[in-house]
């Protein structure tokens, strides 16, 4: 999958400030909303808190990747961010995380959802390119880093 068709630079940040799960969730989310990405804040923001309280979606390697399943989209939103502080989201390894995927999809569809993560995946499982992304100065840097080809 081509990142560039569902990642845009307005839903790619690299200055998160929420220091909890929650609020991570909601800045997200608020951020997709007045980036006209996002109609109905609290169909996802439901959604997205009803699958996080099934299991955490905190990963390891400071990576957590928040997602949700509504009918309040009607293709993949994908959006990603970085706090580099740190924030407690209940990961695997217990480590905070620093850099977040989240992705909001609808009920009826799960290839595109797949497909993103897939290759998402692929890139932050390397250990320099999560550092590329920590070190990243701008939100430009990041949509770079994870478009290019």
């Amino acid at each position: 999958m081509n990142l560039k068709k569902v990642l845009s630079p307005d839903a790619v940040w690299v200055d998160l400030k929420a220091d909890s799960k929650q609020g991570i969730i909601e800045e997200m989310i608020a951020r997709l909303v007045a980036a006209g990405k996002l109609s109905d804040r609290e169909a996802v923001l439901k959604a997205v808190v009803e699958r996080e309280a099934k299991m955490s979606t905190g990963m390891q390697n400071g990576v957590a990747i928040p997602h949700g399943k509504t009918d309040a989209v009607e293709s993949l939103v994908a959006a990603i961010g970085i706090n580099k502080s740190g924030v407690p989201f209940d990961s695997m390894d217990g480590s905070p995380c620093t850099i977040f995927i989240m992705t909001i999809s609808p009920t009826q569809r799960t290839g595109p959802h797949i497909q993103f993560l897939a290759e998402v995946s692929r890139l932050i499982s390397q250990p320099a390119e999560r550092d590329r992304l920590l070190a990243a100065k701008t939100h430009g840097d990041i949509y770079e880093i994870l478009t290019r080809k």
